[in-house]
């Protein structure tokens, strides 16, 4: 199983960015996709979450801003990010499951390796 998380970079505050997590490996549509994120100095926080159902959880420091979604034909999912913050800057991790909690990183089965997203002027 592998799950490859792209699309970080650097962005200026209010700026956007689409990050992509692509899986293979596994039965893609019958797992939950979440998107984490470390920031420099910080424990790894759950920041979005799509259900195989397509149900969505957002962090309350993303709601309103965020937005997930799910292609199952292409074993991908999207994090959209409008209005980013410096606060947003995080090394950002994808992960496959079946959580009953979102945010609980245990009840994750599969990680990519993390994409670096900087939000700077």
């Amino acid at each position: 199983v592998q799950l490859q998380a792209s699309g970080g970079g650097l962005v200026q505050p209010g700026g956007s960015l689409r990050l992509s997590c692509v899986a293979s490996g596994l039965s893609f549509d019958t797992y939950g996709i979440g998107w984490f994120r470390q920031a420099p100095g910080k424990g790894r926080e759950g920041v979005s979450n799509i259900h195989r159902d397509g149900t969505t959880f957002y962090a309350n420091s993303v709601k309103g801003r965020f937005t997930i979604s799910r292609d199952n034909a292409e074993n991908t999912v999207y994090l959209q990010m409008n209005d980013l913050k410096p606060e947003d800057t995080a090394i950002y991790y994808c992960a496959a499951g079946c959580p009953s909690i979102p945010t609980i990183e245990s009840e994750y089965h599969y990680w990519g390796q993390g994409t670096l997203v900087t939000v700077s002027s």
